[in-house]
């Protein structure tokens, strides 16, 4: 789990409410690998103790955001009111939506749009395909950004210091034998994104499963998110995503680009 949280103990701003902070990890200790957690998977998850756990957990039921099943505690659907505040005023995926559709038509396949949070990519719009990926993927989906075509786009849209910062503190998890393995062949992917303005990722989230994503930027120039096409590698090699789908990607990012250039 990666909360983007300071280390324990170290000095806070004199605002700081710590009771805050544990609540808001003892709820990201839940994800897609630990939808159902006992008190004693929520304490390893968080560091809390036991004691300090049952608290949060309880007072999260009271709320109304986590449910007890026997010894086991659950997210509820409340918590995507959390969220909604924010994806309700961000214009972005509504804009994207009708070009993503059409993206996601003529290709026959899953269309995206995500943004960069901390060191993760997060799903604010998806056009899935009838061709179903074994990765679950909806609205507020989270993947660590680098081993992920949006997330090499992102990345590669960042500050040279945040980039560095990021590389940096960066642990690597192979999430298949694909996976990129080192920092130094990392940085060399977002550099060729950069140059390129696009990326492709094969098999390095998922085995057999190939993305290609394009940035979308604001009037400034600065990547505010990514747009891709998800494609099973049995279909397509990665010349062909990249002869037949790129292009498609980057004439849909264009058309994002002028629809925000015309509201604003």
């Amino acid at each position: 789990m990666r909360t983007n949280e300071r280390p324990a103990g170290e000095d806070r701003e004199p605002h700081f409410v710590q009771s805050v902070a544990r609540a808001l990890s003892v709820m990201r200790s839940f994800n897609a690998e630990r939808p159902s957690q006992s008190l004693a998977d929520v304490a390893r998850a968080t560091g809390l103790d036991r004691a300090t756990a049952r608290r949060l957990l309880l007072t999260l039921a009271d709320l109304g955001y986590v449910r007890a099943e026997g010894r086991e505690f659950q997210l509820t659907p409340r918590v995507l009111e959390l969220g909604y505040a924010y994806l309700s005023g961000l214009s972005l995926p509504e804009i994207a939506g009708p070009h993503l559709r059409k993206l996601a038509g003529d290709l026959n396949e899953t269309a995206a749009l995500a943004v960069l949070d901390g060191d993760e990519i997060v799903y604010v719009a998806l056009i899935p395909s009838s061709r179903v990926a074994t990765v679950r993927i909806n609205i507020g989906t989270r993947f660590d950004a680098y081993p992920t075509s949006m997330g090499r786009v992102l990345l590669a849209g960042l500050p040279e210091q945040r980039l560095e910062d990021y590389l940096a503190r960066l642990h690597l998890e192979s999430k298949t034998d694909r996976t990129v393995r080192s920092v130094d062949a990392l940085r060399e992917e977002i550099n060729r994104t950069r140059e390129q303005g696009w990326a492709l990722v094969d098999a390095e989230l998922e085995a057999g499963l190939r993305g290609a994503a394009a940035p979308v930027r604001d009037r400034a120039g600065a990547v505010i998110a990514a747009a891709n096409v998800s494609v099973h590698a049995g279909r397509m090699t990665p010349q062909e995503v990249e002869r037949e789908y790129v292009p498609a990607i980057l004439r849909t990012v264009r058309m994002i680009e002028a629809d925000m250039m015309g509201l604003a």
